[in-house]
């Protein structure tokens, strides 16, 4: 069901300071908060607010007008802003905003009235923190774009896409709106069902496809995904095949094989078309550089689509890249568009791929180009050839931040695209999610955007019904669930080859016997330990193996060592411990790097590691050669209580600071600012990393074999005083 949604216009005031009494009674050199001085350029608006109990500050008296404001700590201000009725709400189902939540009636309130909404997950996300983009976008339904230009004109207020917004900031605008004549909305009732009805399907014309994603090297699933490709061509033998990235990495195949166990699969499926992932770039450091990535597309019996990435500046990608709309590709090369007639009809394929790609892999001199601005000249050259049924595979993910790129917004954001087939968030999406409003929330024709989980469990299948003038009029779309297959035969023996190496490389014993599991446990909800945001045993040794390996390479004295936890793969079962598993728990061929950072640059990089926490984040470091104390009930960017190192002098751990500069090990994906460390990111750029070379599964091998006790419990080197105390 969707919404009709109320349009409400603020008249801005030039100036917030005149409304203070007028409103308020309170005298405006009335200082409220000992941290807001009437020096301070958001005195005014939070003097305002104050005045009004809209907000209360903290218990020791400051306001922290220059800190980060969160999703839940807006919902709040917002809705005593606007007078909403938080005491008779109707619970909008948010798995991470239940009624005893602190933010639970304002939320609530909100989603109601049709101001706010969730994300896809069925999450609120009340601990991000939010952008002055997603500011705007929020107020698309307060006011129009015009008036809040003009409010934050106003309140001296430059808007940055990306910059996170200030408490003093909000406050600032909430000020203005309070001061102005604003009707208080009402809930509005659901009254207008989906336009595109899932259906039997009887339009002018129907386009079929079928598609998977994120496969990540996960050949022994391929035998059972070619038996369910051919059941539904022995029904359909028009329907296209489409991949949307993320071949490359993930196990000991890929690992050996560099994408050739992939590739004969892929051929056999009969692939129609593909997009490059984020890990079809992961191996760009290594010596050879991109060569695999080359060999696997020139093997390729089907062709490439990528409109959004730029391979000029590697050379071993000349002759391979057209960046033209062709409309007779040649199997093993890549184009930005391409046109196929199905069934008498053109069809338009297009592909993009994540601007993430620089920060989460190696790309190494190749570079991405906007996605909405590429996207926005396919859909023109395909119009211009007379296409009027547009496919993009993408791999943006299907919920990712919007400031950076996603399904979702591309969907609003660029009109003619009929059907998105996604990747990289791993979404299962066992029915089409349907896109039918713009930007700025005025109708459009329908998208439909499908995405198929990961690692080829499921193949998703889907009918779309067009009218003569090429608009989705109904939908078909399921996902099969692999494991409900028999394995191909010819399937069988395209593995055989690969699957003895592997397996003797796997279970190939290192001289190491487990008595307990050396674990990697996830929890997404932010209950219970994960390795994405607590510290764990296994992250405790493969960072004692960077600390020491680091230790023999330099001089430089190296007082600590960071392993992300979304680099941590796999456990190490209890047994004989044997090489693929080392390689399973790191399987992206990292190598390890020195860095030289100052204080307060480690400093901000831990506020970034645990700004999720209690929640999951892949960019949360393990670490050795320190202690870290953290509390996750404090702002995101001040959460950081005390980082200490272990100093060899006095044998002591001592306190961290801002002002010196110390060497620090980690891998080279984190090092170059991945997971989006920019304190990284621009030690890297200002030549304050050094990358050594040595294989992160390898050193991991080298610390496994040194110990003569392994641990299994963790040490207290990682300690979120917030957490619940255990007895």
């Amino acid at each position: 069901m969707s919404k009709k949604r109320k349009m409400y216009s603020v008249a801005t005031v030039s100036a917030v300071t005149a409304a203070i009494v007028g409103v308020t009674g309170v005298s405006a050199e009335t200082q409220i908060f000992k941290d807001v001085e009437e020096s301070h350029p958001y005195y005014a608006g939070i003097q305002v607010l104050a005045s009004a109990g809209i907000i209360e500050g903290f218990g020791d008296g400051t306001f922290k007008p220059d800190a980060t404001i969160t999703r839940g700590q807006a919902a709040k201000m917002i809705a005593n802003v606007l007078k909403l009725d938080t005491g008779n709400v109707v619970n909008p189902g948010f798995t991470d905003v239940k009624e005893e939540h602190y933010y639970y009636s304002s939320v609530a309130a909100l989603v109601s009235t049709g101001f706010i909404k969730g994300f896809a997950d069925n999450t609120f996300r009340p601990n991000d923190t939010i952008t002055h983009s997603q500011l705007l976008m929020i107020f698309e339904n307060v006011a129009s774009l015009v008036d809040l230009q003009e409010i934050l004109k106003q309140v001296n207020i430059e808007v940055n896409p990306t910059k996170q917004l200030q408490r003093g900031e909000l406050a600032s605008v909430l000020a203005v709106v309070l001061t102005s004549s604003l009707p208080t909305p009402q809930p509005d009732p659901e009254v207008t069902p989906d336009p595109v009805p899932e259906q039997q399907i009887e339009s002018d014309y129907t386009l079929s496809l079928m598609h998977f994603n994120d496969s990540h090297a996960r050949v022994e699933n391929f035998p059972k995904l070619m038996t369910a490709v051919n059941e539904v061509r022995k029904e359909n033998p028009e329907a296209l095949l489409l991949h949307a990235g993320d071949v490359f990495s993930g196990t000991l195949y890929f690992n050996e094989f560099h994408g050739k166990a992939d590739l004969p699969f892929l051929n056999a499926l009969k692939v129609d078309y593909l997009t490059l992932g984020n890990h079809e770039f992961d191996l760009g450091s290594s010596p050879e550089g991109h060569q695999a990535l080359v060999d696997f597309i020139k093997g390729a019996n089907f062709p490439v689509v990528s409109s959004n990435v730029d391979f000029s500046g590697d050379a071993k990608f000349t002759g391979l890249f057209s960046d033209l709309i062709s409309s007779e590709p040649e199997n093993g090369k890549i184009y930005s568009g391409i046109v196929k007639e199905i069934n008498g009809e053109k069809v338009g394929i297009f592909g993009l791929t994540t601007a993430e790609t620089e920060s989460i892999a190696s790309p190494g001199s190749v570079k991405f180009e906007n996605y909405i601005e590429e996207a926005k000249k396919a859909v023109k050259a395909f119009e211009d050839k007379g296409v009027n049924k547009i496919i993009a595979l993408t791999h943006i993910g299907f919920d990712d931040n919007a400031l950076v790129d996603n399904d979702q917004e591309l969907a609003k954001a660029v009109p003619g695209i009929d059907i998105i087939v996604g990747g990289h968030s791993h979404t299962q999406l066992d029915k089409p999610f349907i896109v039918d409003t713009n930007t700025v929330g005025e109708k459009k024709d329908a998208t439909l955007i499908v995405q198929a989980y990961q690692y080829a469990d499921y193949l998703g299948t889907l009918d779309v019904g067009f009218d003569e003038n090429g608009v989705v009029v109904a939908q078909n779309g399921k996902l099969l669930k692999i494991a409900d297959y028999a394995d191909d035969a010819e399937g069988l023996k395209i593995l055989a080859p690969f699957k003895e190496k592997v397996d003797t490389i796997s279970s190939t014993e290192i001289g190491l016997t487990l008595t307990e599991t050396l674990v990697t446990p996830r929890s997404s909800e932010g209950e219970g330990i994960s390795v994405r945001s607590s510290e764990t045993a296994l992250g405790n040794i493969i960072t004692d193996g960077m600390l020491a390996k680091a230790k023999q390479y330099t001089k430089k004295n190296v007082i600590m060592a960071l392993q992300n936890g979304g680099g941590i793969r796999a456990e190490i079962p209890a047994g004989n411990v044997t090489t693929g598993q080392v390689i399973t728990v790191l399987p992206f061929g990292n190598t390890l790097a020195l860095m030289d950072v100052t204080g307060a640059e480690l400093k901000a990089a831990f506020e970034h590691s645990v700004k999720d926490a209690p929640k999951e984040h892949g960019g949360f470091l393990h670490i050795a050669g320190a202690k870290l104390e953290y509390d996750s009930s404090k702002e995101v960017g001040a959460r950081v209580v005390s980082l200490k190192y272990f100093d060899e002098a006095t044998k002591a751990y001592v306190d961290i600071k801002d002002n010196e500069t110390y060497t620090v090990a980690t891998n080279a994906f984190t090092a170059k600012g991945g997971d989006n460390y920019e304190v990284f990111k621009k030690a890297y750029a200002e030549n304050r990393v050094t990358d050594l070379g040595l294989s992160d599964w390898e050193n991991l091998k080298e610390q496994l074999l040194s110990l003569k006790e392994v641990k299994y419990t963790t040490e207290g080197r990682i300690t979120d005083v917030a957490a619940p105390k255990t007895k």
